[in-house]
């Protein structure tokens, strides 16, 4: 039987690999320890494959296609976007595992768009970059893309179903495999709003809070009117989170790093979850 092993919640923002010089440079670098400190905890824990939970930002997808959620079961490459600064390659995908959490979401109510090719943008691809490190360690990677980013938004009670149901499927996988899952993006952050810049450090630590108590409802139950005005757009991303800690059936998590740099737009969460 497969094991999920750890989970984490953590930022995927373009900057950090796009612009990553800034005038408070000492915050950049406490998140770039993040994300290696992130990449150490998956070597140390022998992760074999990392599922990583991300939103597509009109990169990939558009007004022709909005799927709820979408899973990546073929070849993979990335990033999508050159401006990132990070050359495109290729990586592997976990093709059986991938198959499997697709098949046990078709039998149990979950009708996934599906890509047996993917060039990934950065939702997935700075993560997997930054902390998966795929070319280095060879770790496996499955991608996962939530209505997270722009509307119609995937409903977060559907989110923590949608996890639930993963977390089910790496149990019922018969492999030893170790899997890892990633929740990205977020915390607070504007985007294309004349509030752009502005971070929400109030909102963020009580978002943290709920993350290091375990409390997925009180992320569930927050109202997206509620988010939209308090944290921004990009807030909405939070269901990437949702899905990860009902995955992982997380009781709390220990926190790795905190910043808010409006040079990035964002409040910048690094957190491992812990299993109950």
């Amino acid at each position: 039987m497969a094991e999920l092993v750890t989970g984490f919640v953590m930022p995927h923002d373009p900057l950090m690999s796009a612009n990553p010089k800034i005038n408070e440079q000492e915050k950049a670098e406490v998140l770039f320890k993040g994300m290696e400190e992130v990449h150490q905890r998956l070597v140390d824990q022998k992760v074999d494959t990392v599922i990583v939970i991300g939103d597509d930002h009109f990169s990939m997808f558009g007004p022709h296609c909005l799927p709820q959620f979408l899973i990546g079961i073929g070849d993979l490459e990335g990033p999508e976007e050159p401006w990132l600064g990070i050359e495109r390659y290729q990586f592997e995908n976990n093709v059986e595992l991938a198959t499997h959490i697709m098949n046990t979401g078709f039998d149990n109510g979950f009708d996934w768009a599906v890509a047996k090719t993917m060039t990934l943008e950065h939702g997935t691809m700075i993560p997997i970059h930054m902390s998966v490190k795929p070319k280095e360690t060879g770790m496996k990677a499955i991608p996962i893309y939530t209505a997270s980013g722009v509307t119609p938004l995937l409903r977060k009670k559907r989110a923590k179903e949608l996890g639930t149901m993963i977390g089910n499927a790496i149990k019922s996988w018969d492999s030893k495999e170790r899997v890892a899952i990633l929740g990205t993006g977020g915390i607070s952050h504007f985007v294309g709003t004349k509030e752009m810049g502005y971070v929400n450090v109030e909102f963020d630590q009580m978002v943290l809070d709920y993350v290091k108590n375990g409390n997925i409802q009180a992320l569930v139950d927050m109202t997206d009117e509620y988010v939209l005005e308090t944290a921004g757009n990009g807030a909405f991303e939070l269901r990437n989170w949702i899905v990860a800690m009902a995955a992982t059936q997380a009781a709390g998590a220990e926190m790795i790093c905190y910043e808010a740099i409006p040079e990035w737009i964002c409040g910048c969460g690094i957190m491992e979850l812990t299993a109950a």
